[in-house]
Parts: C-alpha cells; structure tokens; sequence
C-alpha cells in the first residue's frame, strides 16, 4: 500500500506540474510579461513558496532542534536546485535534442540568466560567510539586506525580462471548456490554483509515504531530514522544468530553477538570519559550498556556452553525489 502511495503521490505532483505550466503560460501573456520574468518569478516564486514555510513553522513552534531544521532546509533547497534540478534539466534536454528544435542548444533569455546566477552566487555566498560568526547587529542588518536584495531583483526582472511569449506557441488553457483563444481570466487564475495545490499536496503526501519506506527499511533520520524530504519538496521545480525543456522552451525551464535559486538564497535566508543564530554546521556547510559550485558551473555551461552539455550534467551529479557520500559517512 505505501509503495502504490508513494507512485500516486509522485503521479499528482506531475500532473499538477503540467497543469501549473500551462496556466502560468497564459498568466505571464495576460500581464504582458517577459518570458524570462514569467520562469523566474511566476513559476519560481509559486512554487517555491510552500517548501519556504516549513523553517518558518519549525522555527515558530520551538521544539528541541528546530534551529537545526530550519537551517537546514533554508540551505538545503538552494544546494539540491543548483546541483541535482539543474542535472535533471540537462539530461532532459539532451534526451530530448531529437524533438527539440534547438537540438541541445539554449534558447534562453540570457541577460535574465546571468543576473539569476550572479544574484545566486552573491547572495548564497555571503550566506556562507555570516555562518562563521558574526555580531547580532551585523546578522540583522544583513537580514534586511537580503529582503531589500531581493525586491531589486524582481525590479530589474520585470523591467527587462525578455521578449513575451508569442500567442502562436501557447498551448490551449486545460480547464478551459470551450478552448478559447483568449480563455478568460478566472479559468486561469482557476487553474494556476488547482496546479499549485496538486504540486504541493502531491509533494506533502510524497514526504509522508517517503518517511514510512525509509522507516521501514531501517534509513536513519539524518538522511531523512538531510537529503531524502529536501529532494521530495523540490519535485514540483523539477517537474515544470522538465515538461519545459521538453517542449524547448528554455527560457521558462531555466527561470524556473534559477529564479527559484534566488528566492531561496534570499527571502528564507534573511528569515533565518533574524529567527535564528545562524551557526552552519559542517553539513549545512558543506551544502552551500558545493551549491556554489553548482551555480559557477551553471554559468560557465549555460551562460558562457549556451548549450547544455554532458560535462556540465556529470559535474552537477558529481556535486549532489559528494554531499550524499559525506551524509551517509556520518
């Protein structure tokens, strides 16, 4: 019974994905929006946002450990987005080349690219450094830094992402009966609901069935907290981002992940920085550091070449596998 739970849980989050993608198409064409502002903010921020509240509600409720949770996950998304996310993107596009008509070129809105992974960067970055110890003023002053950081960057996404997504390469709004041409606005709204709440309740019930096998077959909770629950909650990025690429558009599948790597190397970091000491321990270490990595690999393959490629793929599993050996050592 848990395995079926388990596949039909990992059924809803696709299924929610596909529908989610298709509204957010058709809501970034209603406001008019740039393509590469529709993957980095619509699609990223929506489906970040509920994996965000889970060190918020750990650190509200202040039972034993709850620091150590709460860090953890808050690091543990941006980590597993810039490694394994990033990974998945790259094989599907190269098992894709045939369909695609890119091949396994990128057709993507570079400048939004670049100034996702450079904000990742930074902002990860300095996250890394306030984790060896600083003065409360300074940690606090840092929290608003990052909040402050993070309302310029949706700024400059808005003002310059990219070109909008012609009409001709939107695919019919699913939960539109009468498949307009122009569905109306609360069908959308509808169905970008439905999406986001099947990726999340989807995700939920992942975690749940995921924590009964794994209790079953004797896993520790270390690889629980650390690796198996991170990577279940960020399957709704990695769905979207699939069917994306899949279709060839990348610019909604890379804005996806790299937008999202920006909310969360921001917005859970400067609550993390006011809630909590923010004292990283070697794990947490060791997870922004090889993210990092990610990232730099990201802009090198991405940004600077413009094409995914087998290197680049083999680096990010290369990075998330490191992080699984050095937890499983423990």
């Amino acid at each position: 019974m848990e395995g079926f739970l388990l596949f039909l849980s990992f059924a809803i989050i696709l299924t929610g994905a596909y529908i989610f993608t298709n509204a957010v198409e058709w809501t970034g064409h209603r406001l008019a929006m740039g393509v590469g502002a529709v993957g980095s903010l619509l699609a990223a921020v929506g489906t970040a946002m509920p994996e965000t509240l889970i060190p918020i509600v750990a650190l509200i409720g202040g039972a034993e450990g709850s620091e150590d949770v709460a860090i953890g996950a808050i690091v543990g998304a941006p980590f597993l987005l810039a490694t394994i996310a990033m990974a998945l993107v790259g094989i599907a596009a190269l098992g894709y080349k045939g369909r695609r008509d890119q091949g396994r070129q990128l057709e993507a809105h570079m400048e939004t690219l670049e100034r996702d992974l450079a904000f990742f960067l930074v902002f990860f970055g300095l996250a890394l450094a306030l984790g060896f110890g600083v003065p409360d003023l300074a940690r606090y002053v840092a929290g608003v830094m990052f909040l402050v950081a993070y309302g310029f960057y949706v700024r400059a996404t808005l003002r310059r992402g990219g070109d909008q997504q012609s009409e001709d390469s939107l695919k019919p709004l699913i939960m539109d009966p009468r498949n307009r041409k122009e569905p109306p606005t609360p069908i959308i709204i509808a169905q970008l609901l439905v999406g986001l709440g099947a990726m999340v309740g989807g995700a939920h019930l992942f975690v749940e069935e995921l924590l009964h096998v794994a209790e079953t077959l004797g896993v520790e909770p270390l690889v629980l907290s650390l690796i198996l629950a991170p990577l279940a909650t960020e399957l709704p990025e990695k769905a979207n981002s699939f069917f994306w690429v899949r279709e060839g558009k990348d610019a909604l599948a890379l804005g996806n992940i790299t937008g999202a790597m920006v909310f969360q190397s921001t917005i859970p970091i400067a609550v993390g920085l006011f809630l909590t000491d923010w004292d990283l321990d070697k794990f947490a270490t060791a997870s922004i550091a090889l993210g990092l990595a990610g990232g730099v690999v990201a802009f090198f393959a991405l940004q600077r070449r413009q094409q995914f490629n087998a290197p680049a793929v083999i680096a990010w599993v290369a990075l998330y596998a490191a992080f699984l050996v050095m937890v499983l050592a423990a």
